[in-house]
């Protein structure tokens, strides 16, 4: 890793939804029956007052929406331009806000949703100390994450073009569906984990090489020749370019103050 995770985040994030938008657009291409927005909104605690840490352009709530069960929404984000996307989405109230120094009081929340973000923070576990700090006793945590082999087939393509920064360890904290249970443990209580089974089959090459894209920067007309060659002869041979998934989706509940 050559630069923090959040200084990383910010060069992506900060100014532009298309980094993410493009990486997104990739997951389309699950073989799950169902996607990850529509799996994880049916596990998440939607009653009361629920916090979106990291909420990115939203877009859980406009596939999930806003149940009608007394739900209070707030979406937070460090970026301007998130926090723009994010103000479309109906009935939430938005805060930019750093995720590791939430602007709310004590137990101000009755769940905290931190999906596929922990990793992009330069001190992850004073993240989840703040969570727990803005839960009500009782509060239910629910926490997204990969698995080190996660995407590993699209990792692969670094050493091909010559951008071995591809990988996405190569820009994150350690911050994995191995490692980050003993972490929300040392805060919460009833940790519980549960892996979202999919992967992909991508059957054209373009929505791979804006991925790779969308991670190092605009490809030379070489390298994304060199890329296009590897991922169309895949598909030749099996039908699909075909990429492992490890999600998991981490449960918790904030125990006695």
């Amino acid at each position: 890793m050559t630069a923090t995770p959040s200084a990383r985040a910010v060069s992506q994030y900060a100014t532009t939804t298309g980094n993410l938008t493009a990486r997104m657009a990739l997951h389309a291409y699950g073989t799950s029956a169902q996607g990850w927005f529509a799996w994880l909104g049916e596990r998440l605690p939607l009653v009361g007052d629920v916090l979106e840490v990291g909420a990115g352009t939203g877009e859980l709530w406009r596939q999930v929406g806003s149940p009608e069960t007394g739900l209070r929404l707030t979406l937070t984000d460090f970026s301007p331009a998130m926090c723009d996307r994010l103000r479309d989405v109906p009935d939430a109230r938005v805060q930019r806000c750093d995720a590791a120094h939430l602007p709310y009081a004590d137990g101000a929340f009755d769940a905290l949703i931190a999906n596929h973000m922990l990793y992009h923070l330069d001190d992850p576990d004073a993240a989840l100390a703040e969570f727990a700090r803005v839960l009500r006793p009782g509060g239910r945590l629910a926490v997204a994450v990969n698995g080190r082999d996660h995407l590993v087939e699209v990792d692969a393509l670094g050493p091909v073009i010559g951008r071995p920064e591809l990988a996405v360890g190569f820009h994150q904290n350690d911050v994995t569906a191995e490692t980050t249970p003993a972490r929300v443990a040392a805060h919460f209580t009833d940790v519980a984990v549960e892996r979202y089974p999919d992967d992909l089959a991508v059957p054209t090459v373009e929505p791979v090489l804006a991925y790779v894209a969308s991670m190092v920067g605009p490809l030379t007309a070489a390298q994304e020749s060199a890329a296009r060659d590897v991922v169309q002869a895949r598909i030749e041979a099996e039908g699909a370019f075909r990429v492992r998934k490890h999600s998991v989706l981490i449960t918790a509940t904030r125990g006695p103050r």
